[in-house]
């Protein structure tokens, strides 16, 4: 509850243009930051470089127009830590989003490794020079360990999303990773990172919610596979995912998208037994996803009202996820057109 109390202050703040709270004291943060910069000379010790550019046209047999996506946000919507084109989360999501709308699909990516959300206005820009039908930014962990004020992190998204929104184009928000999953962060700051994270996705999801979006909860990208595996789900510098980390990613990331653009029933989702079918204020609904990875929240109405006396209404949905025990990569894709 208190998270969820936290959260709700944060986008508070974001939405009236305060800086927010800080999740944590300034001491202990300084220590945070400190930790980071040890975490960071490690992890720039095998420099990965720039992440492969894989722009293009997915599934360009298939008939029909093509569905315009857009990947926006940091390192990670950018596919950092992979070695090809076709290992990256935009690639996998518009090689699948294809075989779901049985058309082809033109990926366009203006995420940069290193952004904080500060960065998505122009990133914004960029996207919608293409008109996109379907945006998917994923940021926000430069902002915890850069200390940027949660309230003017969610302030950013909220604005990048409402733009998207206002242009018609539908947006899917992977929420800001779990860095106490980070190996070269140590306890017992890894416990503070992971409380700065959730925090900050909870805020994150309201923001998003209150403009029409959905958002997935990245968490520590579908933790169970990585506890269990993590030399094989990140990359060699022990902090970007691998490209079973990115897999995993988009698998959470992808039936959302689908159900956004109305391409299929979302028959793998399950709703969270509360309120009307998994319903709850967008404040407890957001607490809620930020603990469970793969978790989805969307706008929702209750009587055909869409705010209730604790505010706006959301619907939890967690998708299945049954553990595989084949730990071999996934295949590869590659656009059709560079």
């Amino acid at each position: 509850m208190l998270r969820a109390f936290t959260a709700r202050r944060i986008a508070a703040a974001a939405a009236y243009g305060g800086g927010g709270i800080t999740a944590l004291g300034g001491i202990t943060f300084g220590l945070l930051v400190a930790e980071a910069k040890l975490a960071r000379r490690i992890i720039q010790a095998t420099p990965n470089g720039d992440p492969p550019a894989a722009d293009g046209l997915y599934g360009g047999a298939l008939s029909g127009p093509p569905l315009s996506l857009v990947m926006l946000g940091d390192s990670t919507g950018a596919g950092l830590g992979v070695h090809t084109a076709g290992e990256t989360p935009g690639a996998v999501l518009a090689a699948g989003l294809s075989a779901i709308a049985g058309r082809p699909v033109r990926m366009t990516n203006v995420s940069r490794s290193g952004a904080q959300s500060a960065e998505l206005g122009a990133q914004t820009d960029r996207a919608l020079q293409v008109r996109p039908d379907i945006a998917v930014i994923m940021i926000g962990a430069n902002d915890v360990t850069n200390r940027v004020p949660p309230g003017t992190a969610v302030r950013y998204l909220a604005d990048a999303v409402e733009r998207l929104r206002a242009a018609g184009c539908q947006v899917v928000v992977g929420t800001c990773p779990d860095l106490g999953t980070i190996k070269p962060v140590m306890q017992p700051l890894r416990w503070i990172a992971r409380r700065a994270s959730r925090q900050l996705a909870a805020a994150q999801t309201i923001a998003v919610v209150e403009q029409g979006a959905r958002s997935v909860s990245l968490g520590d990208l579908l933790g169970r596979e990585f506890a269990a595996d993590p030399i094989s789900m990140f990359s060699e510098d022990r902090y970007h995912p691998s490209a079973r980390g990115y897999a995993a990613a988009a698998g959470a990331l992808l039936p959302s998208m689908a159900h956004a653009l109305d391409l299929e029933p979302d028959l793998e989702a399950l709703p969270v037994p509360r309120l009307g079918e998994g319903v709850l204020p967008v404040y407890l609904a957001a607490a809620e996803a930020a603990e469970v990875s793969g978790t989805e929240v969307s706008g929702a109405s209750v009587a055909g009202r869409e705010r209730g006396p604790r505010g706006r209404w959301a619907r939890l949905l967690r998708r299945r996820s049954e553990p595989s025990a084949d730990t071999t990569p996934a295949p590869t894709v590659a656009p059709d057109v560079a």
